[in-house]
């Protein structure tokens, strides 16, 4: 086969993994509805199932487990940290509010990347990030219900937002001090650390689990966790960055059309037209940040 041929079969296999990354990604949101257990728990027996996993492919993959040096377990470990804050307030939004609420609200990072960059290089965001910004408030404004944090709803909306700031904390130092690892093994150590956070605080509500609820935990865990980012970052070695991003942007759209389908969940339309500016935002920020990279 031509080189050239070959290479755009190689692209096409690989977008196709990123989907379906994404797209297991995506359903990890209704685990958090199917599982019985409260959002750190879930986040707990994720991180332990991912952290196993994950660690018999870097070892298979990449042959080492240990990282380079001193300085990047500490990395690490702050990073796992900010990792584990990030999916127990993510699990939680979702059981307050509803999926398609929390995966949404968790969209709001791209923006807060932008904004926040800038000011670590002690120069000032654009206007057009201000205005994205702002796009942003007003979508997140829409899907609030009420101003009252007596309110669920409301209070799995901020959860979301705030799963969002920790979440680009994360990819923020995370691209500073650890984009040396792949993503897969950044992935695995994240999952040790996280269950390590955890554990003081969780392993006594999980003597008494079902099979079946066990059953589901391997399912979140091994299909929902480990197996997408492992797609993921097989596709990237062909793939843009930029095209990765852009895909991710279709995560809350999985995630929506998965708990409509599997639990009869469905938006309102402050949800579907709050999503739609907020995702939109999201997209615009990949778009132009990569540009402008």
């Amino acid at each position: 086969m031509p080189s050239k041929n070959l290479a755009a079969v190689e692209r096409s296999s690989a977008l196709l993994q990123v989907h379906l990354g994404v797209l297991l990604l995506g359903g990890t949101a209704l685990f958090s509805k199917i599982i019985p257990l409260d959002g750190a728990a879930i986040s707990f027996v994720r991180a332990c199932v991912a952290a196993v996993v994950l660690t018999i492919l870097v070892k298979a993959r990449e042959g080492r487990i240990r990282l380079n040096s001193l300085r990047d377990y500490r990395n690490g470990m702050i990073l796992g940290v900010l990792m584990s804050v990030h999916w127990v307030t993510y699990f939680y939004a979702m059981q307050l509010s509803t999926v398609a609420t929390g995966m949404i609200a968790l969209y709001t990072y791209p923006v807060m990347i932008v904004l926040i960059e800038p000011l670590l290089h002690k120069q000032f965001p654009n206007k057009m990030d201000f205005l994205m910004a702002l796009v942003v408030l007003t979508g997140v404004g829409l899907m609030v219900p009420e101003l009252s944090l007596e309110s669920e709803y409301t209070l799995g909306i901020l959860l979301g937002v705030l799963s969002a700031v920790f979440f680009a904390a994360r990819n923020i130092m995370s691209h500073k001090v650890f984009s040396h690892y792949s993503g897969m093994k950044n992935m695995m150590f994240q999952s040790s650390i996280i269950a390590c956070v955890l554990l003081p605080f969780e392993y006594q509500d999980l003597a008494g689990i079902s099979l079946s609820t066990l059953l589901w935990i391997l399912l979140l865990g091994v299909i929902f966790t480990a197996l997408p980012h492992s797609l993921i970052v097989n596709g990237l070695r062909y793939l843009k960055a930029k095209t990765m991003s852009l895909v991710s942007c279709l995560s809350p759209f999985y995630g929506t059309i998965f708990a409509a389908v599997l639990l009869a969940e469905y938006p309102n339309w402050q949800t579907l037209v709050g999503g739609l500016l907020v995702v939109s935002a999201a997209v615009y920020e990949t778009l132009t940040g990569h540009k402008r990279g």
